[in-house]
């Protein structure tokens, strides 16, 4: 499933990634499962020779099907996606962040996650009512909804000049499939990774998780042939989290025959929302840049003026008066600004008079 050959690794995650469709009659009640914590667990194997991230994300995708409205088969593109950058992302440099972007050509559209290295991730889905047809053989066609296109993934850091990007094609649309392939082909990183979202009848989350594997320098060919027995026998993520299995009990199955290193590291994941403050001086600057009047005319033909978050899909309602107040302190501000430079400029001037002046 991984390691040795790009295909061993596209058969573990399409095995991985598996779960069984629910049926199409399904009653749109949104109720995430119930008594499970989210959390992801970053172990080390007892020959620090394997990493191993283990996510149980089952309550964070349910909150973005929730917040986003999420048809199931959106559900379980956009879920897988939120999964796999909260796996890519989390442990990394402090205040490193990671953009995923699957732009296909299928009913889905662009499918963005982004994730940071303290759990934190958000996203969108262009159109959250995708559910194409099942697959012949009775699954979500993920694969179909988002189609073929390119994966864009992009590394920034506040402290470096340049974010980096990478990019290669869809392979698949299965999105761990395409995230290995990313591994492989743009870091170079000898890796394995699975994700997975189910739904039951009633079209709830009932589990949603993943796991990414990364082989460390001077990784015995030992310990590779057993990491790659336990990972193409093993079940998927979903089936295993259906079981009652928590991160620490897949993790033992992922390193069976090799031994968990004691002193795991854990991080709670957390869909959205944007930072409150910044996210509603975003919203009123936008807001005003469409002027007064157009301000004025939208407030009298809908009775509010409302805008909404792509991504965490939180929404305000803005005012005239709110509106004209940020328009009135920015004026303030930029005349502020223009006496500062006419003063600075007059006394660059005055400088270099009162210097020859002086040395007379």
């Amino acid at each position: 499933m991984l390691l040795n050959s790009r295909a061993q690794t596209a058969s573990a995650t399409r095995r991985a990634g598996a779960y069984r469709r629910p049926a199409r009659s399904c009653r749109m009640v949104v109720v995430a499962a119930a008594g499970r914590e989210d959390y992801l667990l970053r172990s080390l194997s007892e020959g620090a020779e394997v990493s191993v991230l283990v996510v149980d994300g089952t309550q964070l995708v349910a909150e973005a099907k929730r917040r986003h409205k999420l048809a199931p088969t959106a559900t379980a593109a956009m879920g897988r996606t939120l999964l796999g950058a909260l796996l890519m992302g989390s442990f990394r440099k402090e205040d490193e962040q990671v953009q995923i972007t699957f732009q296909g050509n299928g009913p889905a559209g662009s499918i963005l996650a982004i994730a940071d290295t303290r759990g934190n991730v958000k996203g969108k889905i262009n159109n959250p009512a995708a559910d194409p047809p099942l697959r012949p053989d009775g699954k979500l066609n993920v694969g179909g909804a988002v189609g073929q296109g390119v994966l864009a993934v992009v590394r920034s850091h506040p402290l470096e000049p340049q974010p980096y990007t990478g990019m290669v094609p869809i392979v698949s649309g299965e999105v761990a499939e395409d995230l290995a392939n990313y591994l492989v082909d743009s870091e170079q990183t000898n890796s394995a990774l699975g994700l997975g979202v189910a739904l039951d009848r009633d079209c709830n989350v009932k589990s949603a998780g993943g796991w990414l594997v990364q082989i460390l320098p001077f990784c015995s060919e030992e310990t590779l042939v057993q990491l790659e027995q336990n990972l193409t026998t093993m079940p998927s993520i979903t089936a295993m989290l259906n079981e009652g299995m928590s991160p620490e009990a897949v993790t033992e199955r992922i390193l069976q025959g090799l031994g968990v290193m004691p002193g795991a590291e854990r991080v709670v994941p957390k869909y959205g929302p944007c930072e409150e403050e910044t996210l509603k001086k975003r919203m009123i600057r936008a807001v005003a840049s469409l002027g007064k009047k157009e301000v004025a005319d939208i407030i009298a033909q809908e009775g509010k003026l409302e805008v909404t978050c792509d991504l965490c899909q939180q929404t305000y309602n803005f005012s005239q008066g709110e509106v004209d107040a940020y328009l009135d302190a920015q004026r303030s501000e930029r005349e502020e600004e223009e006496e500062e430079e006419q003063a600075e400029a007059v006394e660059e001037v005055s400088a270099p008079l009162s210097s020859n002046t002086s040395s007379a």
